[in-house]
């Protein structure tokens, strides 16, 4: 009956021709698309006003590329201190000490609420509050003191405006990774033995991870770009180095356009990075096509084992 019922299908549908779904909305967008970036990039290939040469000339000057070299360790120092400062936030962010829960609280809000550039402003300008920085009895004799102007250098007070701003962050970033994780992971690890301190290192902050790495990438990257703010305090990061060259020769567009390409270059290798990290820290959490398909292919084996295996019974018992 199935047979005879494939054989009548075929003898009808024989004389049609199935014929692909047209979308010919995405052809038209795919044109504009091309057709304005053809534009684009011929404007800018044969506008002399872009200088060209002058930008291959400063590319890989000295000066542009030891600004490259502060960006980079402004950003890993940075972001190393925000991190540990942050993680530690997070932790008695969720302490049920309403004292350090509400402390933690006002200086996140306070940091997130203040933009960065006022924040490295008001570093480098803080010998105006503080003239004298020290250590002493408060009211009382100062054991140790210093000038201020000689402390907050402008690499001191772009690293302190950084990364506090980054703490603040980072700290709300790693509490929702934490909150994340099952509460019985926490109750299985207590169960167990394990102290509070490793039941969070060994146990709740590498599952957090999961949900911590993805958004860390992006603020990595951010923290990348916000260095560019050094500049108004005199940092000499890629901006400052940019900016230094063309208040000289007066070739505004063409450095920046240098310091526009170092960037793209600088967020496609941290988005690599982070790809990379999150994979690595994401295994186990997906399963891979070839590894269902051989469990499918598993079950079904045993299914015919098993039918085998019951009708030999069914036939001895006979």
């Amino acid at each position: 009956m199935a047979s005879q019922q494939s054989t009548d299908l075929k003898a009808v549908t024989s004389g049609y021709k199935v014929q692909p779904l047209r979308h010919p909305s995405r052809w038209v967008g795919a044109i504009v698309v091309l057709l304005l970036t053809l534009i684009a990039v011929n404007s800018m290939v044969t506008n002399p006003r872009f200088e060209w040469d002058v930008v291959a000339k400063y590319l890989f000057s000295t000066s542009i590329l030891n600004g490259i070299l502060n960006t980079i360790n402004l950003t890993i120092t940075s972001m190393v201190i925000g991190t540990v400062f942050g993680v530690l936030l997070a932790i008695c962010r969720l302490s049920p000490n309403p004292i350090m829960s509400g402390a933690v609280g006002a200086y996140v809000w306070i940091f997130r609420a203040t933009p960065t550039l006022v924040q490295l402003l008001f570093w480098y300008n803080l010998g105006a509050l503080y003239p004298e920085l020290g250590i002493g009895i408060p009211g009382g004799e100062m054991f140790f003191s210093m000038s201020a102007n000689d402390v907050i250098s402008p690499w001191t007070a772009a690293l302190l405006g950084l990364s506090l701003h980054q703490a603040a962050y980072t700290a709300e970033i790693v509490r929702a990774g934490i909150v994340s994780v099952d509460s019985g992971q926490r109750e299985a690890a207590t169960a167990l033995g394990m102290p509070p301190l490793m039941t969070l290192r060994r146990v709740i902050l590498p599952q957090a991870m999961r949900a911590i790495i993805p958004p860390m990438g992006n603020e990595v990257i951010s923290m990348m770009k916000t260095t560019s703010l050094v500049s108004i305090i005199a940092v000499p990061d890629l901006l400052n180095s940019a900016q230094t060259i063309y208040a000289r020769t007066y070739q505004t567009i063409p450095l920046l356009i240098v310091a526009t390409f170092w960037y793209l270059v600088l967020t496609a290798a941290l988005t690599v990075l982070q790809g990379m990290l999150e994979r690595r820290f994401g295994r186990g959490n997906t399963r891979t096509p070839s590894s269902s398909s051989s469990l499918i292919k598993w079950i079904q084996t045993r299914a015919g084992r098993n039918s085998t295996l019951t009708a030999v019974r069914t036939e001895r018992k006979r």
